[in-house]
């Protein structure tokens, strides 16, 4: 099959050229149509009970996190000024388009009791300017008689105040957002530079946009940073500038086409996507390196250009077909983890990876067939002494040093376990965020005077209409309010409970030790003033915040630190024991939910499906090397000195504390499945020169060894190096993912170059039997004749060649 291949490739070249330049013309229009994703995607599926409690959740009380909140620690917040400059600043907020409300202390309201028309009033504590110090110190302490408030909108003891900003949802979900979250960061530039004094953003829409933005300005960093150090890697392994340009020019070809098949896709760019454009130059130059390396090869044998191209597609290509297969098969698990962020990764990872391999398969035979053949010192890597040293001084251990290689191997696995036995398994919301970044810093803020921002909502159906607000169950709400509050990691809530209690004081002339749930006599008495409150449309607003239409469920509304998943299974384990006491289920229906529960669950669901779509990768490329070699005993050798390296690395993140989540467990797939393909290229080398040695399983090893050795280097270096660049990025996660997917490779190629062979020769005929004569993976014969009359390419030179 592949000399037909190798003649259509050859004979075809101006066409192929042709198609492919419109095609990447196409995919290059394509990627422009590209957009960033601002929205956090789920990392459950659809189907999932925590994510179809939350959609239920939705439907009544609307979205959550249409928030932005802005906070300040200020001890002198109620002097007139600065009390003045924050009002200020409240209303420049206001003419913000897409901001459609603001409040903060400023907008806070008082009850008045109407005892005449039996209804409350709703009443500004403060008016638009205040204009005397003794006016604002009496208004602040109307304020601060009101509990309502208290942990809401400001922490007296930390003198820390906040600003709930609350956001146009059709602005939110469409690309007006940033420039809406830039507007609000002016405006907060604006009242720093007038009031001196530092204030904190957060909320799930600004932190959701600026990590967007962070991703935005990655993607083009790594993309350079990808091409520029596998480029000077290249020049000095080949020493020549036309290689670097041309290998180049293979992998930019293939991120346009990357880009292009995601907006045919209509996957918009994450965190994970964002990586793939750098991932495709790294993983496909060394497809390149085995091409060039092979061609070189060839061209110093016989001088023959065309001869050479045409043996280096019909020697190659099959194995660097099934390589990329296997590394695609790695990234294609992913599908199966039913997490909408993943599945998309893991699809057009994939398809890349085999788009890559088709462009280098067909571009480079072509272009070096148009081009004179490699000079004398352009060959001259071929024998690079300091590798060529390197690869003689593995042969020595592999054939006389078994034994050592084997304990030093033993002592290695036995420390590995002791470190995976080390490994922690959590996951924070802003986890991949660096420490210093004003992004975390200021969600800490918000943890240390509010305890947190992350949504936690509790909805309760009492089964009746009207129950949420019956007697018995406010003051049910109100015990269970209590205990949830002693929980560290827990805010003040906001709920149908606290407006009744808020009510209760204001009938009882705005006394502070009045605000309590009402007594089964002040009950109907007190809500009756409610519901002739003087604004229909702030009571019906109330209403439709806190219960629903029928008022048979009733939401109580939490914020939450950022405390990991660890932590916040055991969190989630006592505040469902806590609801259950208080609200039995055979009586109610309970449903706990949230933005950080569904990010809880779904972390704790990624990582099982990740370990789960990890052994799906050793399955599936187990199942290819045994399809390939038709020998299950040659499988399982293939496989000991790749698994060797994930057990390595997991132990590397035990005894350096590097937890298992999302990001940290990507690692193994994606590295399983690119260090398979040194042991490819080594066995399908090993088998040819079983054949040409006449069975001596020995001089096979080490023939393989010395040939495949140096490629193997070379790939090895681009990899470790081109993986290495993520550890430049702002994400924790991606330069975890980068560094420890460049140390397992890095194993992996003393594991392929060392373990692997020391096997071969130690188990020898066990393994190496005669149903490994005839595999699928066929090596054509080095003397094999070639039929250049057939390949006769229109081209004087070549015809000189001829």
């Amino acid at each position: 099959m592949w000399i037909n291949i190798a003649r259509f490739i050859l004979r075809n070249r101006i066409a192929i050229l042709v198609a492919l330049f419109l095609v990447t013309v196409f995919m290059g229009i394509m990627s422009r149509r590209i957009e960033m994703s601002y929205q956090y995607a789920p990392l459950l599926p659809e189907d999932d009970p925590t994510y179809v409690e939350y959609q239920n959740f939705l439907s009544i009380y609307g979205n959550e996190g249409n928030m932005v909140i802005v906070g300040i620690q200020n001890e002198d917040f109620f002097e007139l000024n600065d009390f003045n400059a924050w009002q200020d600043f409240s209303e420049s907020l206001l003419e913000v388009e897409g901001v459609t409300s603001v409040f903060s202390v400023g907008q806070s309201y008082n009850l008045k009791k109407n005892s005449k028309q039996k209804r409350f009033e709703i009443e500004p504590i403060f008016p638009e300017r205040v204009k005397y110090q003794t006016e604002l110190d009496s208004l602040k302490e109307v304020f601060y008689s009101l509990p309502f408030y208290k942990e809401l909108l400001y922490n007296k003891s930390n003198d820390a105040y906040l600003l709930a900003i609350s956001l146009d949802d059709e602005i939110l979900h469409s690309k007006e957002r940033v420039k809406l979250i830039s507007d609000i960061q002016k405006a907060g530039q604006s009242f720093v530079e007038k009031s001196k004094r530092e204030i904190h953003y957060s909320g799930l829409p600004y932190i959701r946009v600026v990590t967007a933005e962070m991703i935005k300005k990655e993607l083009n960093m790594f993309i350079f940073l990808a091409l520029g150090i596998t480029a000077l890697i290249i020049f000095l392994f080949f020493r020549s500038f036309k290689v670097v340009m041309f290998c180049m020019l293979v992998v930019g070809i293939a991120v346009i086409w990357a880009l292009g098949i995601q907006a045919l896709f209509g996957y918009k760019i994450t965190i994970l996507t964002g990586m793939i454009p750098p991932l495709i130059i790294v993983i496909g130059i060394p497809n390149s390196v085995f091409l060039l390396n092979k061609y070189h090869q060839e061209y110093r044998k016989h001088k023959n250009k065309i001869k050479a191209l045409q043996r280096v597609i019909r020697k190659i290509g099959n194995a660097t077909f099934l390589t990329n297969l296997t590394t695609a098969s790695g990234f294609a698990t992913f599908i199966f983890t039913s997490s909408k962020i993943l599945v998309e990764f893991g699809v057009i990872a994939a398809i890349n990876i085999m788009v890559v391999f088709v462009l280098s398969i067909l571009l480079i035979p072509i272009i070096f067939s148009f081009l004179d053949g490699p000079k004398e010192r352009h060959l001259n890597h071929l024998d690079n002494q300091m590798i060529g040293k390197a690869v003689n001084g593995l042969v020595k251990i592999s054939l006389n040093h078994r034994t050592k290689v084997y304990w030093v191997a033993g002592i290695m696995l036995f420390l590995g376990i002791i470190g995976i036995l080390r490994i922690k398994t959590t996951g924070y919301m802003l986890d991949d965020i660096p420490h210093d970044d004003p992004l975390y810093v200021d969600l800490k803020f918000f943890e240390e005077n509010f305890n947190g921002l992350m949504p936690l909502e509790l909805m309760i159906d009492t089964k009746k209409p009207n129950g949420a607000i019956s007697g018995s169950n406010l003051r049910r709400m109100d015990k269970l309010q209590e205990e949830l509050k002693e929980f560290d990691a827990i805010s003040h809530p906001v709920s149908m409970v606290e407006v009744v209690k808020f009510a209760r004081q204001a009938f009882y002339n705005g006394k502070e030790r009045h605000f309590k749930v009402p007594s089964s006599q002040e009950r109907n008495f007190i809500l009756s003033y409610v519901n002739r409150s003087s604004s229909e449309a702030a009571s019906n607003g109330l209403v439709t915040t806190f219960i629903d239409s029928t008022k048979q469920r009733a939401r109580l509304s939490f914020r939450m630190k950022d405390i990991g998943t660890t932590e916040m299974a055991i969190l989630d384990q006592k505040i469902r024991e806590t609801i259950t006491k208080v609200f039995p289920t055979d009586k109610y229906y309970t449903s706990l939910t949230g933005a950080s529960v569904v990010f809880f669950k779904g972390t704790d669901y990624l990582v099982r499906n990740l370990f789960t779509s990890l052994m799906l990768a050793v399955v599936l490329i187990a199942s290819f090397m045994a399809w390939m070699f038709s020998s299950k005993r040659m499988v399982l050798v293939s496989l000991i000195p790749n698994i060797f390296p994930l057990i390595m690395t997991a132990a590397l993140m035990g005894f350096f504390q590097i937890p298992i989540k999302p990001s940290t467990i990507l690692v193994f797939s994606i590295a399983f499945g690119i260090s398979v393909d040194d042991t490819i290229h080594y066995l399908a080398k090993y088998r040819q020169e079983l054949s040409e040695t006449n069975w001596s399983i020995r001089a096979a090893v080490v023939l393989a060894l010395k040939e495949t050795g140096v490629s193997m280097i070379y790939t090895s270096i681009i990899l470790f190096f081109g993986f290495g660049i993520f550890s430049v990025s702002q994400f924790g996660g991606t330069v975890a993912l980068g560094v420890l997917v460049a140390v397992t490779l890095l194993i992996a190629l003393f594991s392929n170059l060392i373990l692997l062979p020391a096997l071969l020769l130690t188990l020898e005929k066990a393994i190496t039997n005669q149903s490994f004569k005839e595999p699928l993976l066929h090596i054509y014969d080095e003397d094999e004749d070639i039929e250049l009359e057939e390949l006769k390419i229109e081209n004087k030179k070549d015809k000189k060649t001829e």
